[in-house]
């Protein structure tokens, strides 16, 4: 089965969580005018046990066509991914299905773009397209199992569409 990447959009990704850019006009300006703000643009979601932390990554970059194995969701909390470099990064995302990842969907962010993934939402792994795979992380810090692996049963491959 092929899975063919989407452009990343608000409207698209909706069901799965947020996209964070600046489009349209800041909320707000704020230092005097100099700086525009969009404010609060993600649903941060995590269990009363855990709180929200923020930690850096560093991933090795892949390419397309990709051979998708593997998602992964977070029943505790949701999990946000901002780039440190204008480079695009595939976000690969599932709907569920009786506990099981279904109709996938894969999208390819712009520059400026980063997603914040809900809460149990099943989802592929960092996947940045071109090196340094650098990434800011907001998520849940906390005790629990916060990670559910599913090995798909048929690999699927990733195209560029």
């Amino acid at each position: 089965m092929t899975i063919t990447t989407e452009p990343l959009t608000a409207a698209a990704f909706a069901p799965f969580g947020d996209v964070l850019d600046c489009s349209g006009d800041p909320d707000k300006l704020i230092n005097a005018g100099r700086c525009g703000r969009w404010h609060d643009r993600a649903r941060l979601d995590f269990d009363v046990l855990g709180h929200g932390g923020i930690s850096l990554f560093r991933s090795d970059a892949a390419s397309l066509p990709l051979e998708l194995t593997l998602l992964e969701r977070h029943p505790l909390g949701s999990q946000a991914f901002i780039p440190m470099t204008p480079d695009p990064f595939l976000v690969v995302v599932a709907a569920d299905r009786d506990g099981t990842p279904d109709d996938i969907r894969a999208f390819i962010t712009a520059p400026g773009q980063g997603v914040n993934i809900g809460r149990n939402v099943w989802h592929g792994v960092l996947t940045p397209l071109a090196p340094p795979g650098l990434f800011a992380v907001v998520d849940r810090i906390g005790p629990g199992v916060n990670l559910e692996e599913h090995h798909l049963p048929q690999p699927r491959m990733i195209v560029r569409g």
